[in-house]
């Protein structure tokens, strides 16, 4: 029997968002979320009943399972990422709108802070994610990394320093957030200089991710003159009709797509009315996430 027809009331079907979530943001891989979510049920149904009647918090047993699960995924995918062609962004996700209403929820899987968590050891983002997205019990979070709650702490005080040195500054409300993305798109779609050097920040820097399989390229892009130079390749693949403003990763971002080179997922960072940097994602293998809306919760 698989998650998706067990008995409604249990605890794994109640919690699956959760795990999802949960190995989402450990791994920044939506697909081998979705594995590790799959193993974990797995390893949930095959305890004898008398077994799971033992456990006394099945929420905590999930999420301990998931995020062990996660960090031996996550030295597979260290060793994917030596060998990966060009920058390394996460896979974008399809959300619904109301993952914005839960502010920090919305922030912690947005593309940017994905990003920031890539910078992280594999244990110091478990225990980052687990803490501060989650609020999960130190000691909770010291079983599911097998360290000791005092160890937790100080991991917990030291990814979070590291992490407030690097991630976006300004909380922006969503509908500025969707207001600075359609005058992007709009430029973009028109090849607008001035609606572009209006939108962009001065120091904007453009990440794309292309994998080898999709043409991007394969540093950061710096600066304001540099970053218009590159995206006046993009106005008549922005024609098409399926190019739009649509929830990424909890905040409105783009897809534009070129019948040609195929489609490209953009997230942006916005500070000040202004895009600080442009998320480009097109590596073919990693925008299955983008089909149907993925379920996130906390």
């Amino acid at each position: 029997m698989s998650p998706g027809v067990a008995d409604s009331e249990d605890p794994f079907v109640t919690h699956r968002s959760l795990l999802f979530t949960v190995a989402y943001e450990v791994l920044g891989s939506a697909a081998d979320a979705e594995d590790l979510v799959q193993e974990a049920w797995l390893r949930w149904a095959g305890l004898a009943p008398d077994a799971r009647a033992e456990v006394r918090d099945p929420r905590a047993y999930l999420v301990r399972t998931v995020t062990r699960l996660a960090l031996n995924r996550l030295r597979t995918l260290a060793r994917r990422k030596e060998d990966y062609i060009g920058e390394w962004l996460p896979e974008p996700l399809l959300t619904v709108p109301d993952v914005a209403d839960d502010v920090e929820l919305a922030e912690s899987v947005s593309i940017a802070m994905l990003t920031v968590l890539e910078s992280l050891t594999p244990v110091e983002r478990a225990v980052f994610v687990l803490r501060e997205v989650f609020d999960t019990p130190y000691e909770e979070i010291a079983q599911a990394v097998d360290k000791t709650p005092a160890a937790v702490r100080q991991i917990v005080s030291r990814s979070r320093s590291h992490v407030a040195a690097r991630r976006p500054r300004v909380h922006v409300d969503r509908s500025e957030q969707r207001e600075v993305v359609e005058r992007f798109l709009a430029a973009v779609s028109t090849g607008d200089v001035q609606g572009l050097m209006d939108v962009l920040a001065p120091d904007v820097v453009l990440i794309a991710d292309g994998g080898g399989l999709a043409q991007a390229v394969k540093v950061p892009v710096l600066g304001l003159k540099k970053v218009i130079n590159l995206l006046k390749s993009f106005p008549k693949a922005a024609v098409n009709p399926r190019s739009a403003v649509l929830w990424l990763n909890g905040l409105p971002g783009l897809r534009i797509d070129d019948e040609v080179a195929g489609p490209t997922l953009i997230s942006v960072a916005v500070e000040d009315g202004r895009i600080t940097r442009i998320f480009a994602m097109r590596n073919p293998e990693k925008l299955g996430g983008v089909e149907d809306v993925v379920p996130l919760a906390r």
